[in-house]
């Protein structure tokens, strides 16, 4: 596990082009070596659908302008946009000592932590990745999900949370490749939502599942160049 001799980098990347920010990623991954500290990417994105390796073109209904881009995490297709954090875990997983089962949980888990902190009651369903709400009007509804890809013995990709987005494009498709599922936002459970803080918080609790005790923030990519 993570410990003082092996630091993390979180870089806060602001909103970012999807695209070039999956091949920066890719590099990451392609380039570090054993000694290369974990990093954490924190970030929204402009408006895209990103369609995973198992995806079906038909669970793209109708994106109409909004750029499609297939990609190499797990999963089907999704929608990332604006009010929506994503944080991407590029992180050694052969040196964390972790499966990819335990990757999913240790995320899946974080997100339920930070929501029952909230007394939201949420839950992971094994058949579907992700994290769903449970109870209320909008039980069942997903409020976060989850894709990764691991490269020699390291991940990359992450988790999305819908904070406070708008969620009318995730209508034009079929969300994770399941007909009618109902997405929601924390900004429906918790009209005093604030986006800066639910960030800082969730990423709080990952730090302290994935056991970090030296962190060191960045918000450029620049010197990854």
């Amino acid at each position: 596990m993570s410990s003082e001799s092996a630091p993390l980098v979180v870089r806060l990347l602001g909103r970012q082009p999807y695209e070039p920010l999956w091949h920066q990623m890719q590099a990451f991954t392609n380039q570090r070596d054993a000694t290369t500290p974990d990093e954490l990417w924190v970030l929204e994105h402009e408006p895209v659908f990103t369609q995973g390796q198992a995806g079906k073109a038909e669970h793209l209904l109708n994106p109409g302008d909004i750029p499609v881009v297939k990609v190499d995490r797990g999963g089907q297709v999704t929608w990332h946009g604006p009010g929506q954090l994503i944080i991407y875990l590029l992180l050694d997983v052969r040196r964390l000592s972790y499966g990819v089962r335990d990757l999913v949980n240790l995320i899946e888990e974080s997100l339920i932590e930070y929501l029952a902190s909230l007394g939201i009651d949420a839950h992971a369903r094994p058949d579907a990745p992700g994290v769903y709400i449970r109870g209320g009007q909008w039980d069942g509804a997903k409020i976060a999900a989850l894709g990764l890809k691991i490269r020699r013995g390291c991940s990359f990709h992450g988790l999305s949370f819908n904070i406070t987005c708008e969620l009318g494009d995730f209508l034009r498709i079929n969300p994770c490749g399941y007909a009618g599922m109902r997405v929601v936002r924390l900004l429906d459970l918790l009209p005093e939502t604030q986006f800066e803080k639910t960030q800082q918080d969730l990423l709080n609790i990952l730090l302290r599942r994935l056991g970090v005790t030296h962190v060191t923030y960045s918000t450029t990519l620049q010197e990854l160049a």
